[in-house]
């Protein structure tokens, strides 16, 4: 199949041609996949409806200059194969270019040689296995919808049987409600003059084609990075059924576009431009949720780690023996503060205590003597509590 290659812009669908058909729904694939890239920085000399049709139909395009204008243009591989095979020649024989443009090229001097997949197969043949099967059934359903309008036939042997019936008929498209009339030769329809035979509805076979369809088209889709359900259920499907072919929808779409941003690079490195290239329309909206679900589930995963690790107390800290140092900073600070404080409540107990001896009576001496040695009781149990931890936190450690 040839790069331009235009089939009749109308399709006949009363008498569909199957190859015209055919072209019919590759044609309209290859419309949709316009959108899946968008480029930023394209020269003039370079639509990129042009550059897209030469990657998706011919699976790869040359860049090269043809004067003062760079362009993309169709290229015949060959030459000598490198280490890897691969032919390092590239072929240009585009007659609308000037012919000292026309010629060979060493891949990767004065040309870029831009894949649409590594293999340079484009998307033509995906699309025109999909078309086939979408032709074969739109005519096959065209078919059993028509043979759905007969649901029996009726046969006479004789003109006047024949009249008879389509009379009958007529009426009864009319909505009139009559009979035949009685003929001679229909007494008891012994010679079989008038039969009716039923046809075998086509409902079940309408069902089997309409989910055909479906499969088919959501098969292509999913090949292109399109979520498309085909889950063949008579009832409802939860969340994780409709997401059992999310993995299936990147592989290709992505080898593409790292395809188009390896050579762009090459690009903007042999002829300084600055062209980049990213997806666009339903695939960008795609590649911005697939973000957000992994961002998201970090986030959970890093929050479910942290409570896991953090202890619930202090001194599960102890208990454990698995403190990270963080942790183990804490609890000292703790220990050295309530021993600050246990120190100060002591001073400030003894300047009481000789401010008291020196200018009050005796009776608020003796208050105050046994104020203080009832806050010293309470500081000797503070401290023993504080030591008590300490050690009970070595022995664990």
């Amino acid at each position: 199949m040839g790069l331009f290659w235009y089939p009749d812009r109308h399709v006949d669908l009363d008498k569909p041609d199957k190859e015209q058909l055919h072209r019919h729904y590759v044609m309209t694939m290859l419309n949709r996949l316009q959108s899946m890239f968008k480029y930023d920085g394209l020269p003039d000399t370079v639509p990129q409806k042009w550059l897209e049709n030469y990657l998706l139909c011919n699976g790869s395009c040359l860049w090269v200059e043809d004067g003062s204008d760079l362009i993309v243009t169709n290229a015949a591989i060959g030459g000598i194969p490198d280490r890897y095979y691969f032919p390092s020649d590239a072929i240009v024989a585009n007659p609308y270019v000037k012919e000292s443009t026309r010629g060979t090229y060493k891949i990767g001097e004065k040309c870029v040689l831009m894949r649409n997949d590594i293999y340079m197969r484009g998307v033509l043949p995906l699309l025109e296995e999909h078309a086939r099967l979408l032709t074969e059934n739109y005519v096959t359903m065209n078919l059993s919808t028509i043979l759905a309008r007969a649901m029996l036939t009726i046969t006479a042997l004789d003109n006047q049987s024949k009249e008879s019936v389509e009379l009958w008929l007529k009426k009864l498209i009319k909505g009139d409600i009559s009979a035949i009339g009685e003929l001679p030769s229909m007494i008891g329809n012994q010679d079989r003059s008038i039969n009716i035979t039923p046809f075998q509805s086509v409902a079940g076979i309408l069902t089997d084609l309409i989910e055909e369809r479906q499969y088919v088209k959501a098969s292509f889709f999913n090949e292109l990075g399109l979520n498309s359900n085909y889950n063949m259920k008579r009832e409802s499907i939860n969340s994780n059924e409709s997401q059992l072919n999310d993995d299936m929808l990147h592989p290709l779409i992505d080898t593409m576009l790292a395809m188009r941003k390896e050579a762009l690079e090459e690009v903007n490195a042999m002829f300084g431009t600055n062209i980049t290239v990213e997806f666009n329309s339903a695939w960008k909206d795609n590649e911005i949720e697939n973000d957000l679900m992994l961002e998201t589930m970090e986030a959970e995963t890093e929050a479910t780690e942290e409570v896991e690790a953090a202890p619930e107390n202090e001194e599960q800290v102890l208990i454990n023996g698995t403190e990270t140092e963080e942790d183990a900073e804490v609890v000292e600070d703790k220990v050295e503060t309530e021993a600050e404080t246990t120190e100060e409540v002591k001073e400030q107990t003894e300047e009481v205590k000789e401010q008291t001896e020196e200018e009050q009576p005796v009776e608020l001496v003796e208050a105050v003597t046994e104020l203080t040695e009832a806050v010293e009781d309470i500081a000797e149990v503070l401290s023993e509590g504080t030591e008590e931890e300490q050690k009970e936190g070595e022995e664990n450690v």
